[in-house]
């Protein structure tokens, strides 16, 4: 009988979610995906096992669960555009606190008792103080920082209620793609800062918006936190263990610790692709801050977890090579 321990991983169809399927296979687990390839590609689950439906769906879940009685579920499948949150509030309060609810409750009934949560740094809201700890008042400025905390909230109560121990990740900016080039991030549309840029220097775009260049930063421009995909999965699979050691319920900030501002991305990229970047000025978005910078000690320190690409260049050259295969293939069709 095979001895080795299932995680189901909804979204692993995902950007992140596929990522870590790799690497739960590549250390010993049995990953089972469940995802609605609502925004997932079935080509990212590669040969692995995948479960289309939705987490929601007790009798869909259930028969998951009873198939291959996992350990522990890790939980990626999420809306996650913060302007359509905005404008379809309900579809991120359904799509990220009840399906989840629905699943926690079907996760109990089946006696599993072990979950990881992908949370976000939209918890904070506008911060008061940079790095951000994780015990930075929560202030969400919109839905899907407001659905991601309410899960949280929900996870503490179902811990003390059912004992259904959980690790949630406040993730920064996720970014990069696998090192061997063969999954990345694909996004439709795509809303995040580094793919877009380098969408540019294939020419998939003209040019990158940039948005605000009067913020009070030290070069105008917004300050993010860029962690690679590979080392968010790192602190996964920390976390995985962790529980399996008997961890309690917490909560963790997931980030490298500095910011690196849009001109200071657009100008990487240019030197790691060669390509000019055209940047065209727009006004600020509202609610974006000027600065969001993980305080992630407590990760390093409690999970024994040690980014490996923190380097700018890097993320952004792992991005660039997953970026010229989408071109490829794009002009293919």
């Amino acid at each position: 009988m095979d001895q080795t321990p299932t995680v189901v991983v909804a979204g692993g169809a995902g950007y992140i979610g596929s990522h870590m399927v790799r690497m739960l296979r590549d250390s010993g687990f049995r990953p089972v995906i469940v995802d609605n390839l609502a925004t997932g590609h079935k080509e990212a689950a590669g040969r692995e096992i995948l479960k289309v439906g939705d987490i929601g769906d007790a009798a869909f879940m259930g028969a998951v669960f009873r198939e291959f009685k996992p350990q522990c579920v890790m939980h990626f499948a999420a809306s996650s555009l913060v302007g359509e949150s905005m404008t379809k509030p309900g579809k991120y309060w359904r799509n990220n606190l009840v399906q989840t609810l629905n699943l926690l409750d079907t996760m109990l009934e089946h006696g599993i008792t072990q979950f990881i949560f992908s949370s976000t740094a939209a918890t904070y809201g506008n911060p008061i103080q940079v790095p951000i700890p994780e015990d930075h008042p929560t202030r969400p400025i919109n839905p899907y920082g407001h659905s991601k905390l309410a899960v949280e909230y929900a996870l503490q109560d179902y811990d003390i209620a059912h004992g259904l121990r959980s690790i949630s990740l406040r993730y920064f900016n996720a970014a990069g793609a696998h090192p061997d080039g063969s999954i990345g991030e694909r996004h439709e549309p795509e809303t995040h800062l580094i793919p877009l840029v380098l969408q540019v220097a294939s020419g998939r775009r003209e040019f990158i918006s940039r948005f605000g260049s009067k913020h009070d930063t030290p070069d105008g421009s917004c300050l993010r936190d860029y962690i690679h995909v590979q080392d968010l999965c790192a602190a996964h699979l920390a976390a995985l263990r962790k529980l399996q050691a008997g961890a309690t319920t917490t909560v963790y900030n997931l980030g490298n610790g500095r910011g690196h501002s849009v001109n200071e991305v657009i100008e990487t990229a240019r030197r790691v692709t060669g390509h000019p970047i055209p940047v065209r000025d727009d006004p600020p978005r509202a609610g974006d801050p000027p600065a969001l910078v993980a305080d992630a000690a407590r990760a390093r320190a409690e999970l024994g977890w040690t980014p490996q690409y923190e380097d700018l260049d890097t993320i952004i050259a792992h991005a660039w090579q997953w970026e010229r295969k989408l071109h490829q293939a794009t002009q293919a069709a």
